[in-house]
Parts: C-alpha cells; structure tokens; sequence
C-alpha cells in the first residue's frame, strides 16, 4: 500500500500545466537540432522553457503573495527569453514555419495566462493597500507610509 501523495499549489495552476506540456514540446523538437548545438541553442532553449514551471513552482511554494509575484516575474523574463530563442531558431532555420508558429501560438497562451496571475496577485495586494510592498519588497513601515500618502 503506497502513500497517497498531496498535490502542491502549484500543480494546480493550469499555467503550470501548460508550461510543462511546454517543456516536453521543446525537448521534442531540439532532438532534431543539430548535435553541434548541444551546448549552443538546445541548452539554452530548454533552461529557459524548464526555467518557467519550475519558477512558478518556487513561487508557489513561498511563503506570502511578494515571493510568489516575485517568481512569477522571473517565469516571464524566462518566457520572454524562450521566445527569443525560438524565433533564433527559426532565423537558423533549425525549425519550420509550422514547428515555429505551432510553439509561438502555445508561448502565447502560456504567456497571457502567466499575465492573469500576475495580474490577479497585483489586485489582491492592492485590495490590501501593499501593492508596492508586493513588488518592491519595502519594509512593512515603508508600506504604510505609502499607504499613508496614497490614500489622500
């Protein structure tokens, strides 16, 4: 009789999950690149795709919402870095135009979805007046000076 294991938060995230199907996509397509570029173009291509879950998860698994967004701003800057190097890619010509529009259409979806959550831990910080202690990480005195000057 095995132990049951418990889901992590971010398992649940259907960014998440997309992002991992993501990964799986890359590593299938940089097989056929070229054996020189092992350590050029595939490595980099893969760090960054793997780079997006697994900054999610990290966040995730913070403690509070300012680590959390924090990860999720690092999962888009390694987004943003996939991105480049699949139109690299394409420019190399190690991939077709369908290959290339196939995983630019799935970026992009991953993409608008990371936006959301973004999106939806800055409305929750602001809800609570600390949206700049969320991003900027200011000390909790800082904040309520801020709080202070904003709500004038």
């Amino acid at each position: 009789m095995g132990i049951k294991r418990v889901k992590r938060p971010h398992e649940q995230l259907d960014v998440w999950k997309l992002s991992m199907d993501l990964v799986v996509e890359v590593y299938r397509v940089t097989k056929s690149f070229p054996q020189d570029e092992m350590y050029g173009i595939i490595s980099q291509i893969r760090r960054a795709a793997s780079s997006v879950p697994a900054n999610i998860a990290e966040g995730s698994a913070r403690k509070g919402k300012k680590e959390l967004t924090h990860f999720l701003y690092i999962a888009r800057g390694s987004f943003s870095e996939l991105e480049t190097h699949i139109q690299i890619a394409l420019r190399l010509k190690l991939l077709d135009d369908d290959t290339y529009e196939a995983l630019m259409n799935k970026t992009g979806r991953i993409s608008a979805m990371l936006h959301g959550l973004l999106e939806k831990q800055k409305t929750q910080c602001r809800q609570r007046g600390i949206i700049v202690y969320c991003i900027f990480g200011l000390t909790y005195f800082q904040t309520l000076l801020i709080t202070e000057q904003l709500s004038w």
